[in-house]
């Protein structure tokens, strides 16, 4: 996430990561399902965008990441929503376990080394 000059976190904006590892083998029917839910977080007021990744070594391992305008974005606006409910009754069966969600700022990069 670029701070586009800004520093604080109200400018910068929240940034979600949300760890998945789904049941070996509905590797691509998941992902299958993620394109056509996508729409359901991209769509909400406060994302400014959402990408999907997926391990290398760990084939069954996933990792979203989504940056909101603010924390406020994702939890009022999406996960206290109908948004969330279909996103998650269209991915959650393919989950192995309960997902991890964490959110982070921008750290200031400081001054170029002279």
């Amino acid at each position: 996430m670029s701070d586009g000059g800004n520093s604080g976190p109200a400018e910068s904006g929240v940034l979600e990561i949300a760890r998945f590892d789904v049941q070996p083998g509905t590797e691509d029917k998941f992902v299958a399902a993620y394109r056509e839910v996508r729409t359901e977080v991209v769509g909400t007021p406060g994302c400014r965008s959402a990408r999907l990744t997926r391990g290398i070594e760990s084939p069954s391992s996933f990792v979203l990441l989504v940056e909101w305008d603010s924390l406020d974005s994702h939890l009022k606006n999406f996960r206290e929503s109908d948004r969330f409910v279909r996103w998650r009754t269209a991915l959650g069966p393919y989950f192995a376990g309960p997902p991890s969600v964490a959110h982070g700022v921008d750290v200031p990069p400081g001054p170029d080394p002279a």
